[in-house]
């Protein structure tokens, strides 16, 4: 399998560890970097859609699953996608990614479920079906030069040398700047000379506890791994699955960078014309603030927080909101994990002038 690389030479990856952060070692390949993550299987029975059905396809970034017991908390479901029904069948079956909690076991009750825009069915019972085992994710690090930590526990041999417990690996773009770290909590499964240097190894770890880059999100790494877009707006043609990827790779990116603050009083302006969805919202809020791939929020909390702190914005100051009826369309009637309704495009509003940030809309 192809996975990116540095076509400098330079060390892409650096592993490291998470409690004392010691190198392990260097690297400029992987193979297993992206894949399938392990994914939840969830039957609904007795399913009624509201509007359009959705088989074989995606139903949202964040699904929530509301009991009609409302002692319950509504569940969430993660990157959901529908599985094509057999003739005749009433229910639906989901798969997503599922570290959250779930229903309590037993749980036999009337659902209905939303994507936070818009419910889309409800049905009479809801079960997740136990997954069939499946071996663990590999991931190799190829022609890795390893530390004095690394080199040490590879000569013990032991499983206990060979647990490298807490681990992340380091991923940096062309340039060398960090991009983003991935949590791995790995054990060694083996290693080997590799054919890509002396004093070299590929190194292989379990996979066990760590979850692979999506593949949808490949090519949107291989585009920041190049390095950071250089022009506003180089998401408005994504999807909003790719354009959830894009924000995490944003966020990851610029929290990792050293940050000034532009003096009060600055002007800032918003282009609104591709805010079609919540990830809209903020890659164009991040952008009007911090220039092509900037962050500024992923969330109302996120959003209070950059206002209030290192991350390029002084209160006071002016945002002109250019294509505004745009964004009022499409984000003013959200609901909450509850499935209440509520405003998102009133609330950024009054987020911001809260911060000390003045709206135009235009």
């Amino acid at each position: 399998m192809h996975e990116i690389r540095d076509h400098r030479g330079q060390a892409r990856y650096t592993l490291t560890d998470g409690k004392h952060g010691h190198v392990w070692g260097v690297c400029a390949e992987t193979d297993g970097l992206f894949g399938h993550p392990r994914r939840g299987t969830y039957e609904l029975f007795g399913w009624v859609p509201e509007g359009a059905e959705a088989h074989g396809a995606w139903m949202g970034s964040r699904l929530w699953l509301v009991p009609e017991d409302q002692a319950l908390e509504p569940w969430l479901l993660e990157d959901a996608e529908s599985l094509e029904r057999s003739p005749g069948a009433d229910g639906l079956v989901l798969t997503a990614l599922d570290d959250y909690e779930g229903p309590p076991e037993g749980y036999r009750g009337f659902v209905r479920v939303h994507d936070e825009n818009r419910w889309l069915g409800s049905c009479q019972e809801f079960t997740r079906i136990v997954p069939s085992e499946q071996p663990a994710p590999r991931l190799v690090l190829r022609g890795l030069a390893p530390g004095e930590e690394l080199r040490r526990a590879l000569a013990k041999g032991t499983r206990r040398a060979l647990d490298l417990e807490q681990v992340a690996l380091e991923v940096r773009d062309d340039r060398g700047e960090p991009l983003t770290e991935l949590l791995l909590g790995s054990t060694i499964r083996g290693w080997r000379p590799s054919a890509h240097g002396k004093d070299l190894i590929d190194l292989e770890l379990d996979g066990e506890q760590f979850a692979p880059v999506p593949e949808y999100a490949r090519s949107l790494w291989e585009r920041w791994l190049a390095g950071p877009p250089g022009t506003l707006g180089a998401w408005s043609d994504l999807d909003a699955r790719e354009r959830d990827a894009w924000l995490d790779l944003v966020r990851e990116r610029f929290c990792r960078r050293e940050r000034h603050d532009r003096p009060a009083g600055h002007a800032y302006e918003l282009d609104g014309r591709h805010i079609t969805d919540v990830p809209g919202l903020y890659l164009a809020l991040g952008e009007a603030v911090n220039g092509p791939g900037g962050y500024f929020g992923g969330c109302l909390a996120a959003l209070d927080d950059c206002l209030r702190g290192t991350f390029g914005h002084t209160a006071p100051a002016t945002l002109l909101w250019r294509n505004s009826a745009n964004a009022r369309e499409h984000l003013s009637r959200n609901l909450t994990p509850d499935g209440r309704h509520f405003d998102l495009f009133t609330e950024t509003l009054d987020a911001l002038a809260d911060g000390g940030m003045h709206v135009t809309l235009a």
